[in-house]
């Protein structure tokens, strides 16, 4: 059965992450979606190979698409890719700015050729700016957005990423977002555009809390935080002291600060044999975490003085950590997840990935699948996260090898074998 998006076709001349894993998302919505790669392969396919031209990370971001090659700085591969254009609904790339005019494949040269195209186009940090031809990849997101000061971690005195690229892959979804909406716009219009994504628009978009203010109310408070962070920089003489001076500066300024003295609702805790997360984000559930632990926390009775960044509330936070951390320890993670169900209080384990392989909620929800590889047979990765209940969403087949329907496509828009044959031999294609 074809899935939603049957008969979109989708030019894909993305590398590395984000762009290359949303264009297979919608693969798995059922676009046709030709990968278009340069003849020595991209480079995330070149990234700790385990056989030639072939890594784990290129097949999992990859799998779905029709795989070409093109030597698009040689006006022969350029051509071929301008026959393309008049067959295709959509253009993903995640070229820096300055790249797709070298390469002829920018929106007007595009768009003069198919007025119809949906043409989206991720960037690191956006087309304009100064830092706008830069480079940029996910732990530079991460670092210029905030993430990592705010969520990441700490090594050896240096601040560290999130474990997960979270600007990239949610900014794969960003990107699918903006091609079905382009879609949709186009059938409406009777024609298509250039949708602009960037990983620094997603990374900022994570952090809603980070970014508003009210004007009116808000612009002194602003003011004094952003001083008080620029002076904690130039204090500080290391990442833990800087962090810890910062999150003064947000806690006067009432923001709320997720590793501060006394969070006994949202965090995780050590049992006897593991590790367990509790997430109490209402002042109701507070309650039931409460009576669940057999505690008492006055810092939200309303007393202003007991309040939770107080120094009273500080001092009533460290105590109940304590004793909260403690009772964690007296028993095994399956016991509090039944206890704490029962409580209405709500939790999870912490699992590692490797943990999930045949786990029974991922399982029972398809969410690793079976797809056959050309060159390695069955491979298993995890599948689509969405589903539909008339065009369903199917992991189609596994990712290409390196130019591996180059014949097929070219032979779609009215090359004859022996040109092919002529292109390949000149380098154009592999």
């Amino acid at each position: 059965m074809p899935g939603p998006l049957a008969g979109v076709r989708i030019l894909d001349c993305t590398e590395i992450i984000a762009a290359p894993y949303a264009a297979a998302l919608l693969s798995d919505l059922g676009a046709d979606v030709i990968k278009v790669e340069p003849v020595e392969g991209e480079p995330w396919r070149l990234q700790n190979q385990f056989i030639p031209l072939e890594s784990r990370s290129f097949m999992q971001l990859n799998r779905g698409k029709r795989g070409i090659t093109l030597n698009l700085r040689d006006e022969r591969g350029r051509e071929v890719f301008y026959r393309l254009v008049p067959t295709a609904d959509v253009v993903v790339l995640n070229y820096r700015p300055d790249t797709p005019a070298k390469l002829g494949i920018d929106y007007e040269t595009v768009s003069s050729i198919n007025p119809g195209i949906v043409y989206v186009w991720n960037t690191a940090f956006g087309r304009k700016g100064p830092h706008a031809n830069r480079p940029g990849y996910d732990i530079i997101s991460q670092a210029y957005s905030g993430i990592m000061t705010s969520w990441g971690g700490e090594r050896g005195g240096f601040p560290v990423t999130m474990a997960t690229a979270i600007a990239d892959f949610t900014s794969a979804l960003v990107v699918c977002w903006a091609v079905t909406t382009g879609l949709y716009d186009r059938e409406k219009r009777g024609r298509g555009q250039l949708i602009d994504t960037s990983l620094l628009a997603t990374a900022m978009a994570l952090q809603p809390g980070r970014f508003f203010s009210i004007e009116e109310l808000d612009r002194e408070k602003i003011e004094a935080m952003k001083e008080g962070v620029r002076q904690a920089r130039r204090e500080a003489q290391s990442y833990a002291e800087l962090r810890e001076k910062v999150n003064q500066v947000r806690a006067r300024g009432g923001a709320a600060v997720a590793d501060s003295p006394g969070n006994i609702y949202y965090r995780t805790y050590r049992c006897k044999d593991g590790f367990i997360a509790v997430g109490n984000l209402s002042a109701a559930l507070r309650v039931k975490f409460q009576k669940a632990l057999g505690i008492e926390d006055p810092r939200y009775s309303g007393d202003p003085e007991l309040a939770p960044m107080t120094e009273k509330g500080r001092e009533i936070g460290r105590k109940l950590v304590e004793v909260c951390e403690a009772k964690f320890l007296d028993h095994t993670v399956d016991e509090w997840l039944r206890y704490l169900d029962q409580c209405g209080v709500p939790s999870g384990p912490v699992l590692f990935p490797e943990e999930l392989w045949d786990d029974e909620q991922v399982l029972a929800n398809g969410l690793i699948v079976d797809v056959e590889h050309a060159m390695l047979g069955k491979v298993k990765m995890a599948g689509p996260p969405v589903q539909f209940s008339d065009t369903p969403a199917e992991a189609r087949q596994a990712s290409p090898p390196l130019g591996a329907h180059t014949d097929e496509v070219l032979c779609e828009v009215g090359y004859a074998a022996e040109e092919v044959a002529a292109l390949r031999e000149a380098g154009v294609v592999r």
